[in-house]
């Protein structure tokens, strides 16, 4: 998913802030350190990047922006050089402060803490691929100008369940997503359109257990990485089914208990498997014509 950053000016959004220093193609392996160890979560203080709340971002998933405001190469430079390429994405909720003025405040619901995997040096800003690692809970703003800055900490799953429960149910997800994948691979879609490609990259890194050079509090256990992979587009979305997706990705943001959000994200992939199959048989049908 490709992403442009320009949002209008507002009481939420830094200033304009010129940046000097030259961008180049930043790799993945790059970044790759052990945590280091630590007994108990500690907040750190890190770039805030908003987005709309259509655009919400879940661990293991990843998207690519295009960053090229001022205010959004500095804390592109910032996380590059001073946060271990770190920084977190979140969804700005508009909350009308009253029906006169005509304005609004925003506030902060979700966030997710993201790693750099690269960057790309364009003519005009930069191409920025980022990958999600886990959510966050804002504690407080740092700071404005001339970006977002606040204190966060993470915020995993507390609800316990049993090694066999969890294994079962990303068996069993990861095998539905595989059904899913046979069936994408046989449908015809527009040239533009995404391959299902996506889950199966969110579960390989799931899997190889992220080492970055951070908290390791802020990395979730797999089973909870994989209780998100599977919210992510299928082969030839429509707009209703984006939208859909949206609300999922949202609830599983809100949700605190892994096995209820596997249950979840089952539950997606199957409807999926339904509305692929029915497409197909409709292309079938068209094709006979």
């Amino acid at each position: 998913m490709n992403v442009s950053l320009s949002f209008p000016q507002t009481s939420a959004s830094p200033f304009l802030h010129s940046i000097s220093t030259p961008f180049s193609s930043v790799p993945f392996h790059s970044l790759q350190k052990r945590c280091r160890f630590v007994t108990r979560a500690s907040s750190s203080e890190l770039p805030l990047l908003p987005f709309p709340i259509e655009q919400v971002l879940v661990p293991s998933e990843t998207k690519t922006l295009h960053l090229y405001e001022a205010r959004y190469l500095a804390l592109l430079e910032e996380s590059l050089f001073k946060k271990k390429k770190l920084f977190v994405h979140f969804v700005l909720d508009p909350i009308a402060i009253n029906d006169t003025s005509g304005e609004a405040s925003f506030a902060a619901r979700y966030g997710c803490l993201v790693a750099i995997e690269k960057v790309e040096q364009l003519e005009i800003g930069a191409l920025v691929s980022i990958r999600g690692i886990g959510r966050v809970k804002i504690l407080k703003f740092e700071q404005a100008e001339p970006y977002l800055t606040g204190a966060v900490i993470p915020l995993l799953d507390n609800i316990p369940h049993s090694d066999t429960e969890l294994s079962s149910k990303v068996l069993e997800i990861k095998e539905a997503l595989r059904s899913l994948n046979s069936l994408e691979i046989k449908l015809k879609v527009p040239q533009e359109a995404l391959l299902q490609t996506l889950t199966a990259n969110s579960l390989r890194w799931s899997k190889n257990a992220p080492v970055l050079d951070c908290d390791n509090s802020f990395i979730p256990p797999f089973a909870e990485l994989v209780s998100f992979a599977a919210l992510q587009p299928v082969s030839g979305s429509s707009e209703s089914e984006l939208q859909k997706l949206q609300k999922k990705k949202l609830r599983a943001m809100d949700i605190k208990d892994t096995l209820e959000r596997l249950e979840d994200s089952i539950g997606y992939v199957q409807d999926n498997i339904s509305l692929v199959a029915a497409k197909l048989a409709i292309q079938s049908l068209d094709s006979r014509l």
